[in-house]
């Protein structure tokens, strides 16, 4: 069987990489670049002449703001011979609107050059090194970022005559710019700031210059870096909410499918081969079938939720004893024959139910790291699933070895029906998130923050009590006296309770936040007697909302980036979701600390947009968009509607993701920040400084 599963995942491999090498098409023959060196004494003037082979093209240096195309670049190694003069000057590009990929595509086709001027400073000769590179594209396809490598005698030269420094990338005014037509109907937030072109862009990447360097440029993402992106991945979804009522599923199914030490090892290898196959196959169908948001619409669809709601809620009732969940006797014996062979069939139905529960956690960063790897084409999207699965499955494996180490102990005390029982505890409590999910979703308003706490206080303190030795199950055996470990559980468990407690009157729970609803989804959103608030929670005039921590927050992009200009400060684009478990650790650990509260409540202007809004659009709103190449989605909900926004426009689908909007709408240069890369406080304060900081650089400029 092992060798079956090896042979499977090595033909998988050997047929991607198959397709590649079958399709390959070099970069430099499609592209020809003279590269040369003017010098007039201390002036020197790198120049690359471009001739590009009819119907392909490559990206200009300057590219539109949020654009994800590569841009062109002259690299050159750092060196106390000479200073930069200027950045690269370019001519001006061709400005083409793409509506598949909603953004302003800026590049150059045919012949051309490209310029950088230098002043040298040495009195003896020497070599000046440097890699010009470029990705080369044509209308349905790109090729890998190819690096030329070139190297130019430069001449001693005379005293140096000081020139002004110029260091911004410059368009050389020998050519105008060809604008194609764009679609007039595109003037929607999803490309608000795509016809600014490229003129309006000021980047961070030419302030090496001013340090009379280039600094090395960064290596596309190699298939290795994102294996390694996936596997962090995958271990951070391991601490999601979503992923914890698996583990009582599984110690208990495992539980009788081991019968021994090698059973269990030989079990736990099967579980997690096919955790890693569903998850590679599953995730990679999904999104190419459905779309980009497949993930995200199956974590927050409300008939799931409930679905597994009740299941959990069932298998609960089973662990404590209620009843025992029996099978038809022909379904036994076919299950016991199979045990016999490694009872392969329900392990794989284990690791397919592990997939689904998962995603309602796992499924945006799933899709985050699907988007990402299909920049890289080839086999990322495969090694990116694989990473993934293989760090999810690595943990689940052990703990389907473990029932059958625990089946090799005596058996005596029955303290293996308590482990049953505190695990039915737990998968009680944890049923509770998916029915919080389905309810927040449709804004039931029936398990709001407090009920929600209450449940978990009652379900935490019953365990407390069963630990403690007052409460007695159906199959639980005399207890003559508590262990220590068993004390030190219930004590523990006692603790938790006291913690949860004042949850009730408003306080934050940092250390379950992402598992109850929000503050806002309460009865008393500012707490009990408004004491928890600390700021307006609406704007006079304006179509806002109370939000965390009690800060006003709009749910209208076009509305909040009029306000926004209209009060002269940054738009601050929250993409959240109503069940986005990241979304509530994130403004519940780092958005009320001190130095973030003051800047959201007092600098910014918050827009929270829902990417899983039900709401139904406007039927003049509703339109089909195409997410891929003959592929199209139906846009008829507000939260179709942000997804699509988010994807489109920044290649993610993760949420939490922020972004920070200039004076003229466009993307600020602190880019994007999201959970994964700024999920504590000081990453976050740190990009919302440099968002100020672009901010009133754009504003200065204005």
């Amino acid at each position: 069987m092992n060798k079956f599963f090896s042979f499977l995942l090595l033909s998988l491999f050997t047929f991607s990489v198959g397709m590649t090498i079958s399709q390959i098409e070099l970069p430099e023959e499609k592209v020809n670049a003279k590269i040369s060196l003017q010098q007039n004494d201390c002036n020197l003037e790198v120049v690359i002449d471009v001739d590009i082979v009819e119907g392909w093209h490559i990206n200009s240096h300057v590219l539109p703001e949020g654009s994800f195309s590569i841009p062109t670049n002259i690299t050159i190694e750092k060196s106390k011979n000479y200073k930069f003069r200027t950045g690269i000057i370019e001519p001006k590009p061709i400005l083409e609107f793409d509506e598949m990929a909603d953004e302003m595509m800026s590049y150059h086709h045919h012949k051309f050059s490209l310029k950088k001027k230098i002043t040298s400073n040495s009195k003896k000769d020497y070599v000046l090194k440097g890699v010009f590179s470029f990705q080369t594209c044509n209308d349905v396809k790109c090729l890998p970022e190819y690096e030329q490598p070139f190297e130019l005698k430069v001449k001693a030269c005379g005293p140096v005559m000081e020139l002004r420094d110029d260091p911004k990338p410059s368009v050389d005014e020998t050519e105008n710019p060809v604008i194609l037509s764009v679609d007039s109907e595109e003037a929607s937030p999803m490309a608000s700031d795509a016809d600014k072109g490229v003129e309006d862009k000021t980047t961070d990447s030419t302030k090496e210059n001013n340090d009379n360097s280039e600094g090395e440029k960064e290596d596309p993402k190699s298939f290795w870096l994102i294996f390694i992106i996936s596997f962090l991945s995958g271990f951070a979804a391991l601490l999601t909410p979503c992923v914890f009522p698996m583990i009582p599923m599984t110690v208990s199914f495992f539980t009788k499918q081991s019968k021994s030490k090698a059973a269990g090892i030989r079990n736990a290898i099967i579980y997690g081969v096919f955790i890693i196959l569903i998850y590679v196959l599953l995730g990679t169908l999904v999104t190419s079938i459905f779309g980009y948001d497949a993930l995200n619409a199956l974590s927050t669809d409300v008939t799931f939720n409930l679905i597994f709601f009740l299941l959990l809620v069932v298998f609960a009732f089973s662990f404590m004893g209620a009843f025992e969940i029996r099978l038809p006797s022909s379904w036994l014996n076919k299950a016991d024959q199979a045990s016999d062979k490694g009872g392969i069939v329900g392990i794989f139905f284990m690791a397919l139910a592990l997939a689904l529960v998962s995603f309602s956690c796992t499924g945006p960063i799933v899709g985050t790291l699907l988007v990402e790897s299909a920049t890289i084409g080839g086999m990322a999207p495969l090694i990116g699933m694989f990473g993934f699965s293989l760090a999810l499955a690595l943990p689940f494996g052990l703990f389907a070895a473990f029932p059958g180490w625990m089946n090799s102990l005596p058996k005596s005390g029955g303290w293996l029906n308590t482990v049953k029982v505190v695990l039915g505890f737990l998968e009680f409590a944890f049923a509770f998130k998916f029915l919080s999910n389905a309810d927040l979703v449709v804004d039931a308003h029936l398990l709001e923050r407090e009920l929600f706490i209450a449940i978990w206080i009652g379900v935490f303190l019953a365990l407390s009590l069963y630990l403690f030795g007052f409460i007695k199950m159906p199959h639980d055996s005399p207890l003559e006296y508590l262990s220590v470990g068993r004390m030190m559980l219930g004590l523990s468990s006692l603790i938790f309770v006291i913690y949860l407690l004042p949850g009730m009157w408003g306080a934050p729970l940092n250390l379950i936040s992402g598992f109850p609803p929000p503050t806002t989804y309460s009865e008393s959103p500012q707490g009990v007697g408004g004491g928890s608030a600390s700021a307006p929670a609406h704007i006079e005039g304006e179509d806002t909302h109370p939000g965390p921590h009690n800060l006003p927050l709009f749910h209208d992009y076009d509305k909040a980036l009029a306000y926004a200009k209209k009060v002269n400060k940054p738009l601050f684009i929250d993409f959240t979701g109503k069940a986005c478990v990241n979304c509530r650790k994130m403004e519940g650990n780092v958005w009320g600390k001190p130095g973030v509260i003051e800047i959201l409540r007092d600098k910014v202007v918050i827009v929270s947009l829902y990417v899983d809004d039900k709401t139904e659009l406007p039927k003049k709103e509703h339109e089909t968009v195409e997410y891929a190449p003959g592929k199209f989605k139906e846009i008829t909900q507000v939260g179709h509607k942000w997804s699509y926004f988010q994807a489109s426009k920044y290649k993610k689908n993760t949420q939490p993701y922020y972004i920070m909007i200039g004076p003229e709408g466009e993307d600020l240069s602190n880019g994007g920040a999201d959970y994964e890369h700024h999920g504590s406080t000081d990453l976050f304060k740190n990009w919302l400084d440099d968002g100020m900081a672009a901010y009133l650089k754009a504003s200065a400029n204005k």
